[in-house]
Formats: C-alpha cells, structure tokens, sequence
C-alpha cells in the first residue's frame, strides 16, 4: 500500500506516521511492519526513532512511502491473528509472486491463483460465473504464461477446475490456505543483497525469519551455508565489511563486504528485527499476545457459525427455489395434458 503524506511538523518521527497508519488500518500486530521508500535506487526503511525529515528521504511533496511487510511470520496460520493482518500478507505475497519475486512452479501458480478467485469471488456459480469472467485478473506470473502455449480460456478453464474444488470457503479462509502454501516456497520471505566473499567471489545474502544464509548468485533457492539465529553470538559492521560471529566459538567467523556502508546498515537493521521476533517466538506469549488470541479464536469461531447459517439459508433458498422449478414444471405439465386431452375430447364430439 502506498500512503502520500504532508509533513507539515519537522519534529514529527517515523513512529508517529508509522502509528497513523496503523491507526487508520485498525492494525495491532504492528511489529511486522514498516514504511518503505526509494532513495538514489535503494529500497530502505523509515527510521522509527528519528525525525522524519532528518533521514535521507525524497526530496518531494508529498512524499510517498509504501506500508510493507518488513519481517515475516514463520508459521502464517499461527502468528497472523488479525484479519486485516492476514489480508495485507495476502496482498503483498500475491504481488511478490506475481512480479516473479517470489519463485513459484507452473502447478502452484494455478491452484493459489484458484484460492485468490475465492476470496474475490465466492462461491464458484456456473450460471453467473460464465466463461471470460476472469480475463481482467491477473492470475498467474508472465513467466508461466510464457512457458505453454496456452489461451487464456485455457488457464482460465484450469483455475476454474480448482476454484470449484474450494466451495464453502470464506474470504479470510481461502487468502490463509494461500498464505500456508505459498510460505512453503524457497523464496518467501528472504531479503537478498548482493555481497563478496574475502575471495571477492560474488555471492547473495538472504536474511529472513530463521537466519542468514548465503547462495551463489545465480542461485536463489538453495544455500550453501546458513546461520540459524539462535546459533548467531554477535553480527557488526564496519564500513562495507559485516561479520558473522557464531554462537560456537570454535567455528569460523564469516567475513563478507557490500558495496556501500548502507546496505551494511540495512542488512543489519534487518537481523536485529528477525532475530527479535525469532527469540519472542520461544518464549511465553505477553498478556497482549495472550488476549488477541484469544479474542482472534472468539472471531474466528464466531465466524465459523454465521458462515454456517448463511450456508444453511443459502441451501434453504436454492432447495425452496428447486422445489418451485418442479412444481411450475409440473404444472405446466399438468396444464399441457388437460390441454390435450380437451383437444381429444373436442376432436371425438366432432366426429
């Protein structure tokens, strides 16, 4: 999402605009969350604790920054507690996928793109959902449309098959079946930065909500070393060169060097919030934890019932409407042998 601000008061801080826009969304689980811009082609995030207009932002008015995702759940169906919550990690991972930033097999795009349909759409009606209802979503990565030779009555015939497969599921249901799907893919959730190694081998650093781990750079998907959080002692920086000290003091140090000073910083920024959340993970959940899922399992139950009754009224009606085809049917069935037979008896007194 993109939100124009004015900054009409310099001592305004990045938490109090950050704030405002929670406010507005009814967001709680702020903590995943940030305030994203571009400056001079690096994506960066708005400090919190400083001053808006004392970091390096666009020179603009107004200026715009982007409410992202910064740090992702490790398990979506257990963290995400709010619908609204929910619905924003849908929105963005959608996006990520779709703009290929996310990998994703040909077999995958379709059925997510199934469960996308569901939470726009509903239930899936033959009689109202007819051929080329789909053709001004967007569904699937260009990269899989590319790869068969396919039209787009053809994919849309695929979704469809699936989409009809998921009746019954509410909104906030299908974009969490989704969510559980697309979390499992190699790419989610992983920042990558371009690095060196002391060899000035290029490789890529990905951080994301286990740990660091390092890959080869044509390779996203796969890393040749990884540093879970709880097995890292210490990370620092120096200028371009950022170091990875284990927890094992025995094991090798990590040594590797960015291009600038401030994707060091961000990288570090970064750690320091998945890191945070990995440990507040393992321990007991504080009392606003505790209430908003409790208050989380109250909606989702309380949901669950009035799905239920609209289901069952929903029945109750096409059952009620079925039973009126046949009666009309019947009666113009029975209005069409009196008919005849009239006709018959008409004909027998003429002869």
């Amino acid at each position: 999402r993109q939100a124009p601000v004015r900054l009409n008061q310099s001592s305004i801080k990045g938490k109090d605009l950050f704030d405002l826009v929670c406010r507005a969304l009814g967001l709680r689980e702020t903590w995943f969350f940030g305030l994203q811009y571009t400056i001079k082609g690096m994506c960066t995030w708005l400090k919190m604790d400083k001053k808006v207009l004392d970091q390096e932002i666009p020179k603009e008015d107004p200026i715009s920054f982007h409410f992202l995702a910064k740090f992702y759940p490790e398990k979506v169906e257990e963290e995400l507690l709010q619908e609204i919550t929910q619905h924003l990690f849908f929105l963005q991972v959608k996006k990520q996928i779709l703009n290929e930033e996310i990998y994703c097999s040909p077999e995958a795009t379709v059925l997510l793109a199934s469960y996308a349909v569901q939470a726009k759409y509903g239930d899936y009606d033959p009689n109202f959902h007819e051929p080329g209802f789909l053709a001004h979503d967007e569904l699937l990565p260009k990269r899989v449309l590319r790869q068969y030779q396919l039209t787009a009555e053809m994919w849309e015939e695929k979704i469809t098959a699936w989409y009809a497969e998921h009746r019954g599921i509410a909104r906030d249901e299908a974009e969490m079946n989704y969510l559980k799907i697309a979390q499992d893919l190699e790419m989610y959730g992983v920042n990558y930065f371009p690095i060196q190694n002391k060899n000035h081998t290029d490789l890529l650093l990905g951080v994301d909500a286990k740990g660091i781990h390092v890959y080869s750079i044509n390779n996203r998907f796969s890393p040749n070393k990884s540093f879970e959080w709880s097995a890292i002692r210490n990370i620092s920086y120096s200028e371009k060169e950022l170091t990875i000290k284990p927890l094992d003091k025995k094991a090798e140090v990590f040594k590797f060097f960015s291009s600038q000073l401030k994707v060091n910083k961000l990288i570090l920024q970064l750690c320091i919030g998945n890191h945070d959340l990995f440990m507040r993970r393992r321990k007991v959940d504080s009392i606003e934890i505790q209430q908003m899922k409790a208050q989380a399992k109250e909606e989702k139950a309380r949901k669950k019932m009035e799905n239920q009754r609209l289901a069952r009224e929903k029945q109750l009606r096409e059952e009620a409407e079925r039973a009126k085809e046949e009666l009309e049917r019947r009666l113009f069935q029975l209005e069409d042998e009196a008919r005849q037979a009239n006709e018959a008896l008409v004909s027998s007194v003429l002869v």
